[in-house]
């Protein structure tokens, strides 16, 4: 007998990023029922697909454009008490709904990477690419963002970072709420 595979469902929140099939092919190969809907879905579907959680995606827009032309994902994504991940955009527009600040970086980044994981963190447990030689696990990533989290929103941490990202991964583990500025997809 097999697994019923839309008896867990994620919902990709996508801000136009040009991964986001990519992520719903990655999670699908976990095993995962997910459905893609545009970041401004109405409320009414967004409670229809009754996901398990919530994936926002990357994007194109910058979070410290004028806030009335700013994506955003619904408030209803943070209201349901559900895991939320945000990658790149994602973790942008999470960080600044919920209380953090986000700013243009100087350098923008685009390519590879090398991310410190730090602290401990659900997400990122037993997953390293490298270890420095003080011990610290370094995964290998793909960057491609010019703005960048300057401070976490209350209740996160940081969880990994680059020299030019020093918040390039954050977590609120009370929540589930993880946000990466990297795309591990």
């Amino acid at each position: 007998m097999s697994n019923n595979i839309h008896s867990d469902r994620i919902l990709i929140l996508d801000f136009g990023s040009q991964y986001t099939q990519l992520i719903a092919r990655r999670v699908r190969e976990a095993g995962v029922y997910c459905e893609i809907f545009p970041y401004d879905a109405d409320d009414k579907h967004i409670v229809e697909i009754a996901a398990k959680g919530y994936i926002l995606s990357g994007g194109p827009e910058s979070v410290t454009a004028d806030e009335s032309e700013t994506p955003k994902a619904s408030q209803l994504v943070f209201d349901s008490g559900k895991p939320v991940l945000g990658i790149c955009y994602g973790m942008q527009t999470m960080a600044a709904q919920l209380g953090g600040k986000v700013e243009n970086s100087l350098h923008h980044e685009y390519g590879y990477a090398q991310v410190r994981a730090r602290a401990h963190s659900e997400l990122l447990k037993d997953i390293e690419d490298h270890t420095t030689p003080e011990g610290y696990g370094l995964l290998d990533v793909w960057m491609s963002h010019g703005d960048r989290v300057i401070s976490l929103p209350p209740g996160f941490h940081m969880i990994a970072e680059t020299e030019n990202a020093p918040l390039a991964g954050m977590a609120d583990e009370t929540r589930h709420y993880y946000g990466l500025q990297f795309h591990p997809e």
